[in-house]
């Protein structure tokens, strides 16, 4: 498997191929993912093709977006399974990496240890210091599709940050705490509409 080359050709077609209005779901999204998918393997004791298979899931899982929005895990596992052959994955690794970008979609439903990983990574920002700055540009995304008031915006990341948990031991001890505030933050702007 040659990681590498198969995430530099993805991403050099992501640049030229992604919608304008994806602000959110945009090459730096997929390098955020990457880094904390990469990061959490470490931490949750990965070793071997495992890496190598949640790396190339990380890096192919929004790319169903060059496609379309609807459904984009679908169109992203299309994509690697074209694509990844090229670059020496093999038919049941590439299985592999499907279920694995199939399990980001929300309501995330991992089964395996590294979809838990990689849903932990797709969502890490939740639980982070720059959740404001990234949910803006996922605000600025949704209001190129469609009219969206504050109100709903704060109501709607409210319910999301509410019922999502973090899967991995290691995102709930490093993340948990951090969400709770961001969410506490979002129910005072709600409150002080």
């Amino acid at each position: 498997m040659n990681v590498i080359k198969a995430k530099n050709y993805i991403l050099k077609r992501m640049a030229n191929e992604l919608p304008k209005h994806c602000y959110y779901h945009s090459i730096e999204h997929t390098e955020d993912v990457l880094a904390a998918a990469t990061e959490l393997a470490a931490l949750e004791g990965l070793t071997g093709d495992d890496i190598k298979l949640l790396k190339t899931a990380a890096t192919y899982h929004d790319s169903g977006f060059m496609v379309r929005g609807k459904d984009h895990e679908a169109e992203s596992c299309k994509i690697a399974r074209a694509i990844l052959p090229e670059f020496d994955y093999t038919e049941k690794s590439i299985e592999i990496i499907c279920g694995i970008i199939m399990a980001t979609q929300i309501p995330q439903t991992p089964t395996t240890h590294l979809e838990k990983i990689i849903c932990d990574a797709d969502l890490d920002y939740l639980g982070r210091d720059d959740y404001e700055k990234i949910s803006n540009l996922l605000i600025k995304e949704m209001r190129a599709e469609r009219n969206i008031t504050e109100k709903e915006w704060l109501e709607i990341q409210i319910r999301f940050l509410s019922f999502h948990n973090y899967q991995t031991a290691s995102s709930q001890k490093k993340r948990s705490e951090k969400k709770l505030l961001n969410l506490q933050k979002l129910q005072m702007q709600l409150l002080n509409l």
